[in-house]
């Protein structure tokens, strides 16, 4: 039986500024017995209403703070936190300040700072020069995507990374680099590189790739703000041929609902990129699985550490992966200053040269603006160099989303940031696809692609 009418019953969960999801409830007395009830009983005792609620909880918990026991890689074995505290902290080194961490892209969480705290910092009063302020910082759980982990000393003892070290930001609403999250953002500003670099022990990473130390922190340092090299642990390529470091931008999380693959090279979906990620780049105690990395040819380091089967116990990833993939996908674009301006002419005019002869919209489909189904390219059809996509399984590069461009312009654009700028690219599928676009219309264009 068709239920008479359909009601929307919000979420309650907050995601950042906006509200979780939109549940469909049939109405009809025969899927509501309660009828009668009000609209939060009749909620609570929808299943699918509760298990929104709950994974969503589940999920933003493990995406901000989930070490997945990788505490044992960064701090047991890497030792990372002895160089954030320092010598004078029982650690080594100059130590980490808290000026030293914005400056390497590191953000605090404005609202996990006590009222006391942050009116002294308001004042000029807390001492941002001082690696023992930013041990301070840790125990308070305010820096974004890391975990310090204190004996009953105070002593710091270990550290682990989470989701949010990479996929968060903060909106700057206290000072730069301090304010509330921004969950989903890639941090453009973060040098994972150099922070790596500090730590006293690399053994790990040159005994994998078969470097020495001095080469394992020269690759880690010619990285860059905003970049990461995921796949140098499988092939142990550093740099491309020419000459440039082969690591990549920080990808969005946000906006990932309705995508099919979630990677610049289409090795997976966002759930697979989690599973891949959690294990053989954060380092977790899980599982993982993917025969392809057995090919000795495209994965030399991969196939022989055994990274194509992964059993670490406890499995500290697996029931979690589930959660957070919905977390993900519920974490909406951000809405672009101005988008919703009906005075905005230049932007009104370039979307229709978007649908229409620069023909944009033939792969960046609205409203996904990427293909519904295999969203995934050559090379050649793209007009760039295949260097990136022989890295990968699938040989080809993803079609990305374009919904929030405005908030990951910094860094470039493409897989490696090679365009500088949105007219970077309009201009690059210009000359590619010969589209023939005037001035005018690059420039509305380009108005039109920062309100998606």
């Amino acid at each position: 039986m068709i239920p008479a009418k359909l009601r929307f019953i919000r979420g309650k969960a907050l995601l950042g500024g906006g509200l979780a999801g939109i549940v469909i409830l049939a109405a009809g007395s025969a899927a509501l017995p309660g009828a009668d009830s009000g609209p939060a009983e009749r909620e609570s005792a929808d299943p699918v209403a509760s298990n929104v609620s709950r994974m969503i909880q589940e999920g933003r918990e493990t995406f901000r703070f989930d070490t997945f026991g990788n505490e044992a890689f960064w701090g047991d074995a890497f030792k990372l936190h002895q160089a954030i505290a320092g010598g004078r902290q029982g650690g080594v080194g100059p130590g980490v300040s808290p000026r030293t961490a914005l400056a390497v892209g590191l953000k605090v969480d404005l609202e996990a700072l006590p009222p006391s705290l942050r009116a002294d910092l308001a004042r000029g009063q807390v001492d941002l020069d001082d690696p023992a302020t930013t041990l301070a910082l840790l125990k308070l759980n305010a820096v974004v995507g890391v975990t310090g982990f204190f004996d009953t000393g105070g002593r710091i003892r270990s550290m682990g990374l989470q989701c949010a070290f990479c996929h968060s930001t903060v909106d700057d609403s206290f000072a730069p680099g301090i304010g509330r999250r921004l969950d989903g953002w890639p941090n453009r500003d973060l040098n994972v590189g150099a922070i790596v670099a500090l730590a006293p022990d690399l053994t790990p990473v040159t005994s994998l790739l078969n470097v020495s130390d001095a080469a394992a922190r020269e690759v880690l340092r010619s990285w860059g703000p905003g970049k990461f090299d995921a796949l140098l642990f499988l092939d142990g390529k550093a740099f491309r041929p020419d000459g440039k470091p082969a690591a990549t931008l920080i990808p969005p999380a946000f906006g990932l609902a309705g995508v099919n693959l979630g990677t610049w090279t289409g090795f997976g979906s966002t759930t697979y990129w989690n599973a891949f990620v959690a294990n053989l780049e954060m380092h977790g105690s899980g599982r993982f699985f993917d025969p392809r990395l057995k090919d000795e040819q495209t994965f030399p380091i991969a196939a022989k550490a055994g990274f194509d089967n992964v059993n670490n116990q406890p499995d500290r990833i697996t029931g979690k992966l589930a959660a957070l993939h919905f977390y993900q996908l519920a974490i909406p674009a951000p809405k672009a200053p101005g988008a919703d301006d009906p005075f905005h002419f230049a932007a009104q005019r370039g979307k229709a040269v978007f649908n229409g002869q620069a023909k944009c919209a033939q792969c960046h489909v609205p409203p996904l603006f990427t293909e519904p189904g295999f969203n995934m390219h050559t090379a050649e059809e793209i007009g760039i160099d295949d260097f990136q996509a022989r890295r990968s399984p699938a040989g080809q590069y993803r079609t990305a989303p374009l919904r929030g461009l405005f908030a990951h312009e910094k860094g470039g654009f493409y897989h490696d940031g090679r365009f500088p700028t949105l007219r970077a690219v309009v201009d690059h599928y210009d000359r590619v696809f010969n589209t023939g676009l005037t001035e005018d219309q690059k420039n509305d264009l380009v108005a039109y692609l920062r309100t998606l």
